[in-house]
């Protein structure tokens, strides 16, 4: 549980940078900070998806709540309008906390009232509960009543609404529930309630501000519509519920919903077999994460404004499900992408509108492989990977070798080549206009990295499977990439991996790229050169929260991560600290340390700073990114699936040592591991 005293709730600066989220694993969520008072466009009390995971549309902003003494009122809520923020109801905040979701407690004059919110799991429904816990009121008051004042903004989640003429400002009212269609062509918002009356409103809240959407150098004006206004006596009754939802629901299921919900979360938690307090945490935000496409499962790569990626989904698919047990979910996952395979590639996106999915890396495709690996070396479950992945791999090895997009295809040394003009295929993808930020054409050294792991994993594929012939084409190839490796990307002079290999003189930019060398389960370094590429990294990269993506020595740094689009595009890969980069930099410290117990405290001790960022920014999460410089302030998105899933994924197997079945094999420069060996790697106890 996170628990925030009244010190931060009532110091406005501390408390918006604290936000809380809720999923319904279907890509849709509601968010906000802990006061209410929201900062980003993305905010909202029921972010809807319409076809699951994207079109995101924001139904319900917020609640505008008023708590009534004998006349007297008591504003709960709290907005930013030019120059003032009104009303201030975090005055009266006396504590929130995450318990399992999360919960208000406001006191006013010895009154004390509960609010929780949560979503209904499977269904684009929000539910906010109030409860009168105690009236110590000195006097008490003749009359006390709760104001609920909806404030409804019906747009898609990446812009804003204005004023507007267009608007169907009418209400058709049922007992217990009212149901809005402000604009065609958009879903019926549906407000099922406890309130003792309901009378019209229709008026508008003009020129919201959303400060984080400022910082950003984006639109961050907006005005909200209010259609109506709810009243709970809470004299004649100490409960007040409101169900926002794209569907009608009666209002008294509310604490069946708010039960079923705890219970689920906490069966999935149990499931995991996890007692650690801090794995316990990460798996709790893991889930957040898996949600539904279709009939299978997908992971939405960041909240609030990442949907489906390929990259991001094989990279996390072993932290979100393995260490906790979820692998029909994993298996799912893979089935997903594997039937959106296209020319040997995955797909990179999924756009928000639901178009052809977007073709245009070359690591995802990579990492396929890697997850799957992952996934048979916890599950077991060959006869999948034999059915349904192996020919889809072999597939995609074919079509590297003779060409696909992009120029991705195998040159003459077996080294994977990629890349095209203004095209940017790696993970370090940002791009202004036309201007490549982190231009990587050629031979990106994490590219080979993970070419050279997936002929290993399909060699020992097909040694399981009897494929001798393939096999002996997967290991001299994997031979061939690995001397061509050694000989393109050994700086000697520096003592570690170039980044990038085009043709010219190789990029000797020390990035965090070369970690996937030594971290991934087949390597082509040896154990010497595994631990001068680890130092390398440690000594300039490292930072509480993650890796820098450039050493801060390199006169294209940047350790600032501020203005709008095109300065914080150029500074996304420049210098930037990404807490997903800690889970390969944990995994290769511990190999070339021989897993030692000193080893295993040194990287708890690096986690520690992580886990207390839980209670900061994104509760309960990780932060897509920090900046480069200390005191490391988190930017980008405030949950974003790779960080959770790759602190957990090393924490669990490399930290708290729960991995190996059988002994780790040590990776010889060339030499590939047995099937039997690849079994022992990533196995649980």
């Amino acid at each position: 549980m996170i628990q925030l005293k009244k010190e931060i709730c009532t110091d406005l600066d501390k408390a918006v940078t604290r936000e809380w989220l809720e999923t319904n694993g279907l890509g849709g969520f509601a968010s906000s900070t802990i006061v209410g008072l929201n900062t980003r466009r993305y905010h909202g009390l029921l972010v809807a998806t319409l076809k699951p995971p994207v079109e995101r549309f924001v139904l319900l902003s917020k609640l505008e709540e008023t708590l009534i003494m004998d006349g007297q009122a008591f504003e709960l809520s709290a907005n930013r309008y030019p120059g003032v923020v009104h009303p201030q109801g975090f005055r009266y905040l006396k504590q929130f906390r995450l318990d399992p979701f999360p919960v208000f407690t406001y006191e006013i004059e010895g009154i004390e009232i509960e609010k929780s919110v949560f979503m209904r799991h499977g269904e684009n429904t929000t539910v906010v509960m109030y409860h009168l816990k105690k009236n110590n009121h000195p006097e008490q008051p003749n009359t006390l009543s709760l104001e609920v004042r909806p404030l409804i903004a019906f747009r898609d989640y990446h812009s804003t609404t204005h004023e507007n003429s267009a608007i169907d400002s009418s209400i058709e009212e049922q007992p217990g529930k009212v149901r809005v269609t402000p604009y065609q062509g958009l879903p019926s918002l549906y407000l099922s309630h406890s309130a003792a009356d309901v009378k019209k409103s229709g008026d508008w809240y003009r020129n919201f501000e959303y400060q984080a959407e400022q910082e950003r150098g984006l639109d961050f004006h907006e005005d909200l519509f209010n259609p109506l206004v709810l009243r709970f006596d809470l004299k004649q009754r100490r409960q007040a519920e409101v169900i926002a939802s794209t569907g009608p629901h009666d209002a008294g299921c509310a604490v069946e919903f708010q039960q079923a919900e705890i219970t689920r979360r906490r069966n999935s938690l149990a499931s995991t077999h996890l007692e650690d307090p801090f794995a316990q945490d990460l798996a709790l935000a893991a889930d957040h994460y898996i949600v539904s496409r279709g009939d299978q499962k997908t992971v939405i790569a960041g909240y609030h404004w990442f949907s489906d990626w390929g990259r991001d989904t094989m990279i996390t698919l072993p932290g979100l499900t393995l260490p906790t047990g979820k692998y029909e979910i994993a298996k799912s996952l893979l089935r997903t992408f594997a039937g959106h395979v296209d020319r040997g590639m995955l797909p990179n996106r999924f756009p928000d509108a639901g178009e052809t999915p977007e073709y245009n890396t070359v690591d995802a495709t990579l990492w396929f492989f890697e997850a799957a690996r992952a996934y048979l070396a916890y599950s077991g479950d060959l006869d999948f990977i034999r059915e349904e992945l192996y020919p889809v791999f072999t597939d995609i090895i074919n079509w590297h070798v003779r060409g696909t997009r992009y120029g991705i295809k195998i040159d003459a040394g077996g080294l994977l080549s990629s890349g095209e003009q203004g095209v940017q295929l790696t993970w370090m993808d940002a791009k202004v206009g036309d201007w490549v930020v982190t231009p990587r054409r050629g031979k990106p050294v994490e590219i080979q990295a993970l070419w050279y792991n997936a002929l290993c994993i399909m060699e020992s594929l097909a040694q399981r499977f009897g494929d001798e012939a393939a096999a002996k084409r997967y290991r001299n190839m994997a031979t061939v990439a690995g001397w061509s490796f050694n000989r393109l990307f050994w700086n000697g002079k520096a003592e570690c991996l170039y980044d990038v290999a085009n043709g010219g003189p190789p990029d000797p930019s020390i990035r965090p790229n070369q970690i996937f060398a030594v971290s991934l389960p087949y390597s082509m370094l040896s154990p010497e050169r595994s631990k001068l590429v680890v130092e390398k990294v440690q000594e300039h990269l490292l930072t509480p929260y993650g890796l820098r993506s450039l050493s801060p020595d390199d006169a294209q740094y940047h350790g600032r991560y501020t203005g709008g689009p095109r300065e914080r595009d150029g500074a996304y890969h420049q210098g930037t600290v990404w807490p997903w980069l800690m889970g390969p930099f944990i995994t290769a410290y511990m190999k070339v340390n021989q897993y030692s117990e000193a080893a295993r405290t040194q990287a708890a001790a690096w986690l520690e700073p992580i886990n207390n960022h839980l209670q900061d920014a994104g509760l309960g999460h990780i932060s897509e990114l920090f900046e480069g410089d200390a005191p490391h302030r988190p930017c980008g998105c405030i949950a974003q699936a790779w960080s959770v899933a790759e602190v957990l994924r090393a924490y669990v197997e490399d930290v708290k040592a729960i991995k190996i079945a059988a002994k780790t094999v040590e990776n010889q420069p060339g030499r590939l591991r047995s099937a039997g060996e690849l079994a022992s790697v990533a196995r649980p106890v």
